[in-house]
């Protein structure tokens, strides 16, 4: 006798259902158009991978809130120190009386991050905030001014973070002018590298340009900083090379320019460590942290050399909100979880796995263009041709839409807005992963 596979996906209407698109019609009388939405329907309930809608339809999430629910939706040990801390106060401010869940979050990221120099860490509650006071910490340290970042990165919508990020639409157009001594630089891509170029000469290329920079634009002694992100998020899911970021690490020590690490979308056991710098066996100077550290409770972090943070005055850094008391008993929790539960070593069997099916569609279709990622952090590209590798943006949007009707959650990527990115919550469960790659094949043998 066949035993039935159960089926997690459940689709009681059409995206969006009736209750859904009541509420999207209050939603354009209510919400400005700016904030966009992958999904045209409303959440009431979330569990792990799953996210149910408000027309009771089930949809397998493999966006996993653009990566920030790396242990998914809602999970009980969060939700219970959550509850808990709220029994006892909700948020007195740090600035106003200090709270101990924000010295002991600080203790386990000094403990966990790469590195055994002394190190400090602060928090406030975005990744946007993250960076910019990454940056103010690096300024204020080296008494210099330009910061470095590459093409293709994204470091947030507010203006410094904003001008450090790369795509033009939808972030930057028409909010100029941007925060001055902001540069960028290539940054390896090489599914797109020239022709008949080697992988080790972009490599050797762009840290030669990198070095001329020094020369033609801006000296290096005015440089603080360089921030990098080590696998592209927004641009794509694109992973250097170890020799690339030690190159450019190399040419930091060289200038005494300090080195930012931006963790935000792949920290937290994303890549298959618990911080993707690690891979690449280089020890930053500071790391901003955000997503995925609180389960879904707005936190960011800043670590860093002891003495490079000790460099702002008290009051120079900070926020009224920073460090909420219910992010930092959830950021606990969720170390917790990835160290204890194996979800570090689970992302690479997730990671695995989405390749392995996507590389065998590579196979089949000339528009599956490349195939790329590292650990739980993986991209499909779609192109017009294979040999020309036009980006073909309408096909992504046209998979993406289908899979939604169909009822899993993925979301796009990359400058030309062609590549499929999975950022699939780690607690996963094997069946679950089956069923939405099944549905994400199906979508593209029928579209693509």
């Amino acid at each position: 006798m066949k035993t039935e596979v159960k089926k997690f996906i459940q689709l009681k209407t059409k995206i969006p259902g009736p209750k859904a698109a009541e509420l999207l019609r209050k939603k354009e009388q209510n919400v400005p158009r700016g904030p966009f939405n992958t999904l045209s329907t409303f959440a009431v309930k979330g569990e792990g991978a799953l996210l149910t809608d408000v027309d009771g339809n089930t949809f397998i999430d493999l966006a996993g809130a653009i990566g920030s629910l790396n242990v998914g939706h809602c999970p009980p040990k969060v939700v219970e120190a959550i509850k808990k801390q709220v029994d006892q106060y909700i948020h007195p401010c740090f600035h106003v009386m200090m709270y101990e869940p924000y010295i002991q979050l600080a203790e386990k990221l000094n403990e966990i991050a790469p590195g055994t120099h002394h190190k400090k860490t602060f928090f406030l509650n975005s990744g946007a905030e993250a960076v910019e006071n990454a940056v103010k910490i690096a300024r204020k340290y080296t008494g210099r001014k330009a910061i470095i970042s590459f093409e293709r990165g994204f470091h947030g919508r507010t203006l410094l973070a904003m001008s450090l990020t790369s795509k033009v639409k939808p972030y930057k157009f028409g909010f100029g002018p941007f925060a001055p001594d902001t540069y960028k630089m290539p940054y390896p891509y090489y599914y797109r590298k020239p022709s008949g170029m080697t992988n080790e000469e972009l490599d050797a290329e762009i840290l030669r340009r990198l070095e001329d920079f020094f020369v033609s634009e801006v000296p290096a002694e005015e440089v603080a900083a360089i921030i990098m992100e080590p696998v592209q998020g927004e641009g794509g899911f694109i992973v250097p090379s170890k020799t690339f970021v030690q190159g450019v690490k190399q040419i930091c020590e060289k200038y005494g320019i300090l080195f930012i690490a931006d963790e935000i979308q792949t920290g937290f056991g994303r890549t298959g460590k618990m911080f993707a710098i690690e891979h690449f066996d280089v020890v930053p100077d500071l790391i901003t942290m955000s997503k995925s550290i609180g389960a879904g409770v707005p936190i960011s972090a800043v670590t860093g050399r002891a003495e490079v943070m000790d460099a702002p005055n008290p009051g120079e850094i900070g926020g009224t909100y920073g460090g909420s008391p219910l992010g930092c008993v959830a950021a606990l929790q969720v170390i917790d979880m990835l160290q204890q539960e194996r979800l570090i070593e689970r992302a690479n069997v997730i990671g695995q796995t989405v390749i392995n099916r996507f590389r065998q569609l590579q196979e089949k279709y000339e528009t599956v263009g490349d195939v790329r990622g590292l650990g739980a952090m993986v991209a499909i590209e779609f192109v017009k041709d294979s040999e020309t590798k036009e980006p073909n943006k309408e096909l992504t949007a046209a998979i993406l839409q289908e899979c939604h009707q169909r009822g899993v959650i993925v979301m796009s990527a990359g400058i030309y807005s062609n590549v499929i990115r999975l950022l699939t919550p780690l607690v996963i469960t094997d069946e679950q992963l089956a069923e939405a790659l099944d549905v994400m094949e199906e979508v593209i043998s029928e579209l693509a």
